[in-house]
């Protein structure tokens, strides 16, 4: 018993550091014209990650991995705006080996960052979860606002050049996502068709 909480301890002291590290960098280079994509974003999806987490029953260790594959999801954006999450994978390997993550864990995380990718594609409960959490947005109230920064980002980016082209975006997508896990199709599900 004594080993398990000692080994929860380590666990969570080197999360902190990681995430306090993580949340500073992307902070500080993320660009300014990422109205959806900003540090405020990767927040979003770890609160959502740990109520999913939560209900999901997930190991403390499976926590730790899962948390640091949404820290890192989006630190690609810090250098490219297309194929981020490739280049978010160069870009976190080695600030992973750094804190001391062992190479399996580090591969894990860069399947969790790959997996985000639109279209998502999940094939464990931790690459649900964080497909759930990065795209909970569309199940909730927050549903409009959070998607008026996206729409932003996407007419500074060149993705849509108007609303309509944006709206009929929305509703394809919209209408081709499916949520993963237990708690996005019970809680965030009938939410997200409302949205639609």
């Amino acid at each position: 018993m004594e080993s398990c909480i000692f080994a929860y301890n380590i666990y969570k002291m080197r999360f902190e550091s990681f995430k306090s590290h993580i949340l500073s960098l992307l902070e500080a280079r993320l660009p300014k014209e990422l109205s959806y994509h900003g540090v405020h974003h990767t927040i979003y999806v770890l609160d959502a990650a740990i109520r999913i987490a939560a209900h999901e029953g997930i190991s403390e260790q499976e926590k730790e991995l899962l948390y640091t594959g949404v820290l890192l999801h989006d630190i690609g954006f810090i250098e490219t705006y297309h194929n981020h999450e490739e280049k978010g994978i160069e870009i976190a390997t080695p600030i992973m080996l750094n804190f001391g993550f062992l190479p399996f864990e580090v591969q894990l995380v860069n399947n969790l960052i790959r997996r985000t990718r639109i279209p998502q594609s999940a094939t464990n409960l931790l690459e649900k979860i964080i497909c759930d959490a990065d795209l909970d947005y569309l199940g909730t109230d927050d549903f409009f606002p959070i998607g008026n920064m996206l729409f932003d980002e996407f007419l500074q980016y060149g993705i849509v050049k108007d609303e309509k082209e944006w709206n009929r975006l929305q509703v394809s997508f919209l209408s081709g996502h499916s949520y993963y896990t237990d708690f996005a199709i019970k809680f965030r599900k009938p939410k997200k068709e409302e949205n639609l």
